[in-house]
């Protein structure tokens, strides 16, 4: 997959100039790249991507949902709690004024990454399952993304760490359902379930 190039397309489609275009994407490219990022990073992107083209003919405004994708983590400190809201501010920040295009559920679907509660607008069900879909990966890539994740939280000792961890993946369960779309609920509830409990075993 080549990010750049989709990047370019979209922002062409909506209204920026190739000039703008480049220096946004270094700046992204820049922001994902973070050596302190070891899962929110391009590669997160991708997957997104990848999951957002098999099921873009569901959404009613993919523009502004792939546009969201790519800003969703834009900022990610992991000492901070509204990374989300930073992340949406910003996005809205660089879009043109006179843009045919619904900056409101860009930014109610960037922050929607941070709860990741159903919402009244199926556009935003998918956003939230396209970042979620990692939950249902087999086991051995499902050790990797947790593991990456403790490396993002590496400033936290374990006493502090695995409780707060085991206290959000209970979270997850503790909701009638983990996916927000019928068709993710179907592919990967189960298996998201069965590896966020296998984890919090390892955490308690």
């Amino acid at each position: 997959m080549n990010l750049p190039e989709k990047y370019t397309q979209l922002l062409l489609n909506i209204g920026f100039n190739e000039k703008e275009i480049q220096l946004y994407w270094s700046d992204l490219e820049k922001a994902y790249s973070n050596k302190s990022r070891h899962y929110h990073n391009l590669t997160h992107i991708k997957d997104m991507i990848a999951s957002f083209e098999t099921y873009s003919a569901q959404l009613q405004n993919p523009n502004e949902i792939i546009f969201a994708v790519f800003y969703h983590g834009y900022i990610y400190k992991s000492s901070k709690k509204d990374n989300e809201l930073k992340s949406a501010e910003f996005a809205l920040s660089i879009l043109p004024e006179n843009i045919s295009f619904d900056k409101q559920l860009v930014f109610d679907a960037i922050c929607a990454t941070q709860q990741h509660q159903h919402n009244a607008i199926e556009d935003i069900n998918w956003l939230i399952d396209f970042d979620l879909k990692i939950l249902a990966r087999d086991w051995d890539n499902y050790k990797i993304y947790f593991e990456q994740i403790r490396k993002e939280y590496r400033i936290y000792p374990d006493f502090l760490y695995q409780p707060g961890r085991a206290k959000a993946l209970k979270h997850f369960l503790e909701n009638e359902f983990i996916f927000q779309t019928a068709t993710f609920r179907d592919l990967y509830e189960e298996k998201a379930r069965i590896n966020i409990e296998k984890e919090i075993l390892l955490l308690t």
